[in-house]
């Protein structure tokens, strides 16, 4: 269910901004989705409508794509954001008109006899559970059904249903509109003190009524179209108690007339506009769930806290006894190396594909830098689920630069591995096109899929090139300017040197990579339950609101990752395996590979609505991309920290 968490820094936020707004000096801005509006008895409000949803095929569509009433003025699109075309969102003006504190039955239009595959088309989006979108006042519809003695929300209402039993299908062609109103007064004149006195300032906002709640019953009813017909759009029409039975609801089917009304009933509530999106956030069972996410954090505290210190004092102990020798001790010692002592010639030796790891590692920087600043700001409010696609549009927008940073680092870990800067425009290059141009490749397919299918979710050709513009002109650029201070930032030297022959391998009964491959589940375990959560939000149409929390899960992850890197890397030197750079990135990164198989479980098991291939292929490329992006973060981090704990650990001792 819908995850909760009390937006108190929104709600401070949001009253800040309004007495900065009050100040007749002071350029107020408002944060998004934090506007409020205050409206006068009997003005007049457009409802709005998003594209039509189902968690069947996961492909949205426009919602005049079926033979539902036009606005008079004609079918205008809201201005839409760069997240909100990615999501396949398509927000445009309705018919449904709403007059504040006006309570009415109104008559909204009457269609032409259905074709053929206008009747095929609608049996087909009822069946599929598609829902309509419907916005008022930035607030979603909501409607409450009833299953097993139990009252359940939902966003959104049915384009139609198909009764158990029946062989036709009905249309809700009549909506039942609650409005909950909150009525607002105006405070007068705020009083400012300052360093020069007393000054009152008045107040611009005017008394009147806030929308805290937007409510719908839907209905399909049966009327004779031929009288209806002669009605013009927002006449008066006939009230309806919902629901009705088969034979007063409008079939779907060919040559039918089908009449779309609705009805709008305003209710006054003690709902304050900062709350109400509360009921939108709250969620049932809320104590199970915090009570297993606590024993989840606690588990992989004890766990992680053990290995760390055990892992710590073995490292000491090795350590401590060589430094208490005395010289002529030591040079016996050396004789009789051990363990990590005997890789000392090696243990630098640069890596298989050096110039990939570095990409990946840099690529990895740059989306965990993206993530915790993204996390920051919504948990701050500044990206509230009212703001459309704004979580999107900024995750993309931190990512473009950031690029400074990724140019950075990755040029100075080839620096580092190679001793020289020979080399680094093309590193700077691939860091910059590498994860972006895997995920373009992957969206264009599942894009082409799209558009064969007419979604809206489908991106439009200009936006693959703003996108386009957007990587090259900025990301690129500043990740050639990162990797430009790299090469002048100072060059980390290793303690020892290496041997011009390369130390043999001692032969194992089982390949490390299933070591390193079996490392994942720890971090793993960290983070699986929220991702349920983050799942659910994505495909059943879900919010998520408890950023938070999930703060809290990304900094257990950091330190499992880097914890779990560095017991895999020690346990390789331990064995003379001195082959530990990429075990080192997998051995935190192979956490993406349970992430893939956890979502392929969620497919079965949670999703097995959803219906046909190609949905199916959505999901699994979508799914593909966040894992992708799971392991370049994840590696990153514990590559970076088991080559310090290396560097470290043959730094401080002196071995000839």
């Amino acid at each position: 269910m819908v995850a909760k968490m009390l937006p108190s820094p929104w709600i401070s936020a949001s009253v800040l901004v309004l007495l900065l707004s009050l100040h007749p000096g002071v350029h107020a801005f408002y944060l998004p989705g934090t506007f409020m509006h205050t409206y006068s008895s009997g003005e007049a409000i457009s409802a709005k409508v998003n594209s039509l949803t189902s968690i069947e095929t996961e492909l949205p569509f426009s919602y005049y794509s079926l033979p539902y009433c036009k606005p008079p003025d004609g079918v205008k699109k809201s201005a839409e954001n760069l997240g909100e075309i990615l999501m396949g969102d398509q927000i445009d003006n309705s018919p449904y008109r709403f007059q504040v504190n006006v309570n009415e039955s109104v008559y909204l239009c009457t269609t032409d006899p259905l074709t053929k595959e206008q009747a095929e088309l609608l049996k087909k989006r009822a069946r599929d559970l598609y829902q309509v979108n419907m916005i008022l006042d930035n607030l979603p519809v909501m409607r409450f059904t009833e299953q097993n003695g139990v009252k359940i929300q939902w966003t959104g209402f049915p384009v139609g249903y198909n009764p158990t039993g029946s062989n036709e299908d009905y249309i809700i062609n009549h909506l039942k509109f609650r409005v909950l109103v909150h009525q607002y007064q105006a405070q007068g004149d705020v009083v400012v003190t300052s360093d020069d006195g007393v000054a009152m300032v008045e107040s611009d906002r005017k008394s009147g009524f806030q929308i805290v709640g937007f409510e719908v019953v839907p209905c399909s009813v049966r009327r004779d179209p031929e009288a209806m017909s002669k009605l013009k759009m927002y006449d008066k029409a006939d009230s309806v108690n919902c629901p009705l039975e088969l034979e007063k609801s409008q079939v779907i089917r060919e040559n039918e007339r089908i009449t779309f009304t609705y009805e709008v009933e305003y209710v006054k509530s003690n709902i304050k506009w900062p709350s109400r999106w509360d009921a939108y956030l709250k969620m049932d069972g809320a104590k199970v769930h915090w009570f297993s996410i606590m024993n989840s954090m606690m588990v992989v505290f004890f766990l992680a806290g053990i290995v760390f210190v055990i892992f710590l004092r073995t490292v000491r102990r090795d350590l401590t006894r060589y430094e208490e020798m005395d010289k002529e001790a030591q040079a016996q010692m050396n004789e009789e190396l051990s363990g990590w002592k005997l890789v000392v010639g090696d243990v630098f030796r640069e890596p298989s594909c050096p110039k990939l790891l570095c990409v990946m590692v840099a690529d990895g920087i740059q989306i965990t830098g993206m993530a915790v600043v993204t996390i920051v700001f919504a948990a701050l409010g500044f990206l509230s689920p009212a703001s459309r696609g704004m979580l999107l549009t900024g995750m993309i927008i931190l990512y473009l630069f950031l690029g400074i940073i990724a140019g950075y680092v990755g040029v100075r870990v080839w620096r580092t591995i190679k001793g020289t800067s020979e080399g680094w425009k093309s590193v700077a290059w691939l860091t910059a096109c590498f994860f972006p141009g895997i995920v373009f490749i992957i969206l264009t397919v599942l894009n082409s899929i799209l558009w064969g299918k007419k979604s809206t979710g489908a991106l439009p050709i200009s936006l693959f090139f703003t996108l386009l513009a957007l990587w090259f002109c900025i990301s690129v650029p500043l990740t050639l300017i990162g990797g430009l201070l790299g090469t002048r930032a100072a060059s980390i030297d290793y303690p020892v040197r290496t041997n011009q022959i390369p130390r043999e391998i001692p032969e194992r009964k089982f390949p490390s990579w299933l070591l390193v491959l079996g490392a994942g589940t720890l971090p793993f375990g960290t983070l699986f339950i929220e991702l349920f959560f983050i799942l659910s939000s994505i495909w059943l149409g879900r919010f998520y609101y408890v950023f938070g929390f999930l703060f809290i899960v990304l900094f257990l992850l950091v330190i499992v990752c880097g914890e779990v890197s560095l017991v895999l890397t020690y346990m390789h030197l331990c064995v003379e395996d001195w082959k530990w750079w990429w075990k080192a990135f997998f051995a935190s990164g192979s956490v993406a590979f349970y992430v893939f198989l956890y979502s392929i479980n969620y497919l079965v098991f949670d999703l097995r609505s959803l219906s046909g291939p190609v949905s199916a292929t959505l999901y699994l490329g979508y799914s593909l991309i966040m894992a992708l992006a799971i392991m370049l973060s994840t590696g990153a981090i514990g590559f970076l920290l088991s080559f310090y704990f290396v560097h470290y650990l043959f730094s401080s001792v002196k071995i000839d």
